[in-house]
C-alpha cells in the first residue's frame, strides 16, 4: 500500500527541485508523450467473497508520431 504522506512529500519535492526549470503543463504532455507512457489497473468484482469477474487494464499512452517514427525505423 502507498504511504500517502510520502507519496505527497515525494511530489513537493519534484516540484520544488529547480525553479529555473519550471515545466509548464504543456511540456510535461509533451515529454510523456514523446516517451510514452504504460497505465496498468486492476479490478475484481466479489459478491460475498466469491470473484465474479476480474479485469486487468493496460493504457499505453504515446503520440502517433512518435509511433510512426518507431515503425519506419523498424522497417528500413
Amino acid at each position: 500500500m502507498v504511504d500517502p504522506i510520502r507519496a505527497q512529500a515525494e511530489a513537493d519535492l519534484m516540484l520544488e527541485s529547480d525553479e529555473d526549470e519550471a515545466m509548464v503543463l504543456s511540456d510535461l504532455i509533451n515529454r510523456v508523450l514523446d516517451k510514452g507512457v504504460v497505465i496498468t489497473g486492476e479490478v475484481t468484482i466479489a459478491v460475498a467473497g466469491v470473484d465474479l469477474i476480474r479485469l486487468d487494464l493496460r493504457l499505453l499512452l504515446v503520440a502517433v508520431e512518435r509511433l510512426v517514427r518507431r515503425a519506419a525505423t523498424t522497417e528500413g
